[in-house]
């Protein structure tokens, strides 16, 4: 049976506007009724009915984050980080795994709408963010996050990555390298776009470097291996002399299907960089070079941003860095 609240005051002995302060206000009620009154709650294990309580203030406590790859590491400590923020305003997160499908991130959007969240952060699929213009216009707060939208009105946080491409493929330029193959998922992900853009300005530096684009269908390790294994499997003078990831589970699988074919050394025969510098990148077989942008920081800055509703809104860009590993530097 529920414990309703009329269950607790009668147990305890007092009216139901006291267990409500008590709950609430417990400052304003004397010690030792607040103390009849908690220990009634233990006895008779009463819990609160926090959605009836928020439904009457029009507003939860919860804030709903939408990312892309919920597996992956890099949106992993970017939870984190908002989670670590809004724990400081007395806010919870929710966090929804799109898997780069926009019906996914929908679906999320419209939960999180009819459960009143308090704010939304959210890494959008497409190019398009009108949904999102409209849920903030509707009087739910957005924040872009990994992402930025600019003339849309909402605030966002990202990292600058066309600057994160550009410097992947001039560090693999100035190892000599000439043909690079970037391995890159979905081209219609924003991100996966602007490291694409930067690659490009780096190689049309350099006369004589060409670029190969080896489209990925998702930005998994499998997809990275597979792309790798096209790579190993060709005659090697079809072969490129460098790889740039668009992401370090790319970079991850790509390793792998290098390693395992036998036919090719990295960094001798074939280097390596990643992007987002997650753990594995430096603990791998060979540890690969790769771009590191603050997850956790990027995650905390968009819940500070929710929580602060600047207005203009704010548009903050962290610039990348390349870290350099055995993968590039023999």
């Amino acid at each position: 049976m529920t414990v309703s609240i009329r269950d607790v005051a009668a147990h305890a002995g007092v009216s139901l506007g006291t267990v409500s302060n008590v709950l609430n206000r417990p400052d304003v009620v004397a010690e030792g009724t607040v103390e009849r009154v908690r220990a009634a709650v233990a006895e008779l294990g009463y819990v609160r009915n926090d959605a009836a309580r928020q439904l009457r203030a029009g507003r939860s406590l919860t804030v709903g984050l939408v990312v892309l790859d919920a597996a992956n590491p890099f949106y992993a400590e970017l939870s984190r980080g908002a989670e670590d923020e809004a724990s400081r305003h007395g806010l919870s997160v929710l966090v929804g795994n799109s898997g780069e499908q926009e019906e996914r991130e929908s679906a999320y959007l419209d939960l999180f709408a009819q459960q009143r969240v308090w704010g939304v952060l959210v890494s959008p699929v497409g190019e398009n963010v009108d949904h999102l213009i409209r849920l903030s216009e509707r009087g739910t707060p957005v924040v872009l996050v990994d992402r930025s939208a600019p003339g849309s009105g909402l605030s966002s946080v990202a990292t600058d990555d066309v600057r994160g491409g550009y410097l992947a493929v001039k560090h693999l330029l100035d190892q000599a390298r000439r043909r690079i193959a970037y391995i890159s998922g979905p081209q219609g992900l924003h991100q996966v776009a602007d490291r694409l853009e930067g690659a490009r300005r780096a190689v049309d530096e350099v006369p004589g470097a060409t670029l190969e684009v080896i489209e990925c269908a998702a930005l998994t390790v499998l997809e990275g291996r597979a792309a790798a294994q096209d790579i190993v499997d060709r005659p090697p003078a079809d072969r490129p002399d460098a790889v740039f990831a668009a992401n370090d589970l790319l970079a991850t699988g790509a390793l792998q299907a290098i390693v395992m074919g036998g036919s090719m050394r990295v960094p001798d025969d074939i280097a390596l960089v990643g992007y987002d510098d997650i753990d594995f990148a430096s603990s791998a077989v060979v540890p690969f070079s790769s771009i590191r942008q603050p997850a956790r920081l990027m995650g905390e800055t968009a819940m500070q941003l929710l929580a602060d509703r600047p207005d203009p809104p704010r548009d903050i860009r962290f610039t990348p860095e390349l870290i350099i590993r055995a993968s590039t530097s023999s």
